[in-house]
């Protein structure tokens, strides 16, 4: 064998390697790259729901602030049960620089419906709509309520799955320390 021949037969294994690397990640990536602590907190579009208000936010618009975000959903009766502790949560720690946003899973359309929960419940943090699926789909969630926190460096730092106590001792203690931290 020549050292041509040697060579074609080598680019040819490195471009079949290449090709299945880029369709196995395609395919899949969720398995490969899971969502979990330590993982960078992915990007997400979301409409604010405040009345009147068409404006997008994304986990960029949040660099450099601890976030605790939740996904929820009106129909979701854990979720009703969680939203008095993690308003609670917010009051004690907002002022600290713990920004709480609720982002609710609706089906499109249902605005009038997020914002009469959000009144019903007083809630007063922000609270953000994005109803096609890509949340879910690109933070791999597994059910509603999926709560994530997330540090200033923009790294998911704990997941729940399901409702929690969210001002408990213990995740009041977390948080505290993350909002510690140094900004990056």
């Amino acid at each position: 064998m020549t050292r041509r021949t040697q060579w074609i037969v080598v680019g040819g294994v490195v471009a079949a390697l290449a090709v299945a690397l880029v369709a196995g990640t395609r395919l899949f990536g969720a398995d490969l790259f899971p969502v979990a602590p330590g993982s960078k907190a992915p990007e997400f579009h979301a409409t604010t729901m405040v009345a009147g208000s068409t404006a997008t936010k994304n986990i960029t618009d949040y660099r450099g602030q601890v976030v605790l975000l939740n996904l929820w959903a009106t129909w979701c009766g854990p979720c009703k049960q969680e939203m008095p502790g993690i308003q609670a949560l917010h009051e004690a720690l907002g002022p600290q620089g713990l920004h709480v946003v609720a982002l609710s899973v609706d089906d499109p359309g249902l605005g009038d419906a997020i914002r009469a929960f959000v009144a019903e419940h007083k809630l007063t943090f922000e609270v953000l709509h994005e109803g096609s699926g890509t949340i879910e789909k690109d933070y791999q969630t597994s059910g509603i309520p999926e709560t994530f926190l997330i540090g200033k460096d923009g790294v998911i730092r704990k997941r729940v799955i399901g409702a929690a106590v969210w001002n408990s001792e213990g995740n009041v203690s977390l948080i505290r320390g993350l909002l510690a931290e140094p900004a990056p």
